[in-house]
Formats: structure tokens, C-alpha cells, sequence
């Protein structure tokens, strides 16, 4: 993927949901309340917390937001039970889509998911039809226009602090790590004050599929808008090469 701008795809995403700056908010206050639940408020000793705090600052929010979401979240004992729940299918030409949620209802969100594929003209598949195509990564992605730091200077850095690889894109850096690694890495990049257009742990592909028939790129639009602007998805990962 070296040359395309994933800075650019970022940027489109954040603008998106600019739109909606509250569902993204709300999407991740629930990762917030699932992370203190499971390990605790301190972040310091709760990797999942702090992947998502990281997750919440790339998208600009508050710091007194998270705060009071960690808050409410330890002190609830009474909240909504929410799960983490993973999505597989083809969208049109083939493409492997991965949709990551967190609903409170499973067959809601089940049904929603489907209808969406089906109206993208895809099909909802059996779990792990395609995720073998794709590798779990950390991944941070850095504006050159923020970033004050040579490419090679940023490059030793998150090298030295545990990176697996580095790339230059045409606009941006992009960070990768192993799962485990991310933290360390992300927080020695904070350190060093370096703005981060994004940072948490997502799915890669191994592959990508080049798409230029104009149905076909409609549909698979169609089939992505559906699933984002879905309140229980947190994600969607495909290996489309939007080109």
C-alpha cells in the first residue's frame, strides 16, 4: 500500500464523522465501560483502558469526556451489559469484510449487519470465512504536516521503542506493531509529543483487491456507508484497494 494516503482515508473518516462527532463519542464510551469493567479504571494497569483512551484522543476527545466516563463506568455497577461481537462476509467482487461490534443486543445487531451486506450486494459469511486473510496489528498513523520530526528520526524512534515496521506514505507515517507491543510504543510516541491522526489495534490485510467497475464500487460503498453509520459497529476492515 506504499504511496496511498491512509492519512487521507483517516482524515475522510474523521470528517464523516464529524457529522456525527456523537455517535463516535458514544461508540467510544462504550469501549470505555467495557475496558473498566473487565480490568479495572487505572490504565496504568489496564491495557485495554489505555488502548482505548489512545483511540479516544485520536478522535479528539475531551480529556474531561474520558474522565467522566471512567468514572461512571467504575461506580456503575447496574450499567448496561455490553458485548464484543465479530462479523465475516464478501462484499461485491469478492472483497473480505471484518465488522467489529459492541451491542447489548447480539440478534439486533445481527440483523442489521446482514441487511446491510445484503443491500451492498455481499453475503454475510460463517466466522473466521475471512479473517485468516488479515493479521491483527497495532497501528499509528502520523501526519507529516504535525509531525516535527524527520522520517528517519520518527523511524528510529518507533523502531527503537518496539515497532515492527515503519512505512512513509504520501502524506503520513504509518507505525505497525505486534498486538502486545502497542502500548509501549504508543506511549513512548506520546512522550515524545508526536501527534497521532490515529492509534489502536486493528485488522490488516494481507492482500488487497483492486475494484474498478463503477456497480461494483457503488455497491461496496453502499455496503461500508451501511455498516459504519450502524450505532453497535466499531469497525469495518476490508481488503478493497480504494483506488
Amino acid at each position: 500500500m506504499s504511496g496511498h494516503s491512509k492519512f487521507a482515508n483517516i482524515k475522510h473518516k474523521k470528517e464523516k464523522n464529524d457529522a456525527a462527532k456523537g455517535k463516535v463519542f458514544t461508540i467510544i464510551g462504550r469501549e470505555i465501560a467495557v475496558a473498566v469493567k473487565e480490568g479495572g479504571p487505572d490504565p496504568s494497569n489496564n491495557f485495554k483502558l489505555a488502548t482505548v483512551i489512545a483511540k479516544a484522543k485520536a478522535n479528539n476527545m475531551p480529556n474531561d469526556t474520558i474522565e467522566r466516563g471512567i468514572k461512571k463506568a467504575s461506580g456503575d455497577s447496574g450499567s448496561v451489559n455490553y458485548e464484543y461481537c465479530t462479523y465475516e462476509g464478501y462484499g461485491p467482487s469478492g472483497i473480505a469484510i471484518i465488522v467489529k461490534a459492541l451491542t447489548d443486543n447480539k440478534n439486533r445487531t445481527a440483523a442489521a449487519v446482514r441487511s446491510a451486506f445484503t443491500k451492498g450486494n455481499g453475503n454475510m459469511g460463517t466466522p473466521g470465512c475471512v479473517s485468516f486473510m488479515f493479521d491483527e496489528k497495532g497501528q499509528i498513523i502520523v501526519a507529516k504536516e504535525e509531525c516535527s520530526l524527520s522520517a528517519d528520526d520518527l523511524m528510529m524512534q518507533a523502531l527503537d521503542s518496539g515497532a515492527e515496521d515503519f512505512s512513509e506514505e504520501e502524506d503520513s507515517f504509518e507505525i505497525i506493531t505486534a498486538p502486545q507491543d502497542f502500548d509501549q510504543v504508543r506511549e513512548a510516541l506520546e512522550k515524545l509529543e508526536i501527534p497521532m491522526a490515529s492509534a489502536e489495534v486493528v485488522m490488516l490485510p494481507q492482500n488487497y483487491v483492486d475494484v474498478t467497475e463503477e456497480s461494483e464500487v457503488k455497491s461496496i460503498n453502499r455496503l461500508l456507508d451501511l455498516l459504519e453509520d450502524n450505532d453497535d459497529v466499531q469497525s469495518v476492515y476490508h481488503n478493497w484497494n480504494e483506488v
